[in-house]
């Protein structure tokens, strides 16, 4: 997998999926989908800053990388 994310971007997708997974369980939500939305997108922030690569970017030609 190419890497196409910066570590600009690493650094907020990190501290995006943490707030994201622990507002749930800290905060919590009224709405059962509320709750699985926040903590699914969290996930999914942390995994692509743990591979470095963005799905997404790479489908619209995009890299946050400097090279």
């Amino acid at each position: 997998m190419k890497s196409n994310i910066g570590s600009l971007d690493r650094r907020l997708r990190i501290v995006a999926g943490i707030v994201l997974v622990l507002m749930p369980l800290l905060v919590g939500f009224d709405s059962g989908l509320a709750r699985a939305l926040s903590i699914l997108v969290g996930v999914v922030l942390l995994v692509t800053a743990a591979l470095n690569s963005c799905p997404i970017y790479r489908l619209l030609g995009f890299s946050s990388r400097t090279r």
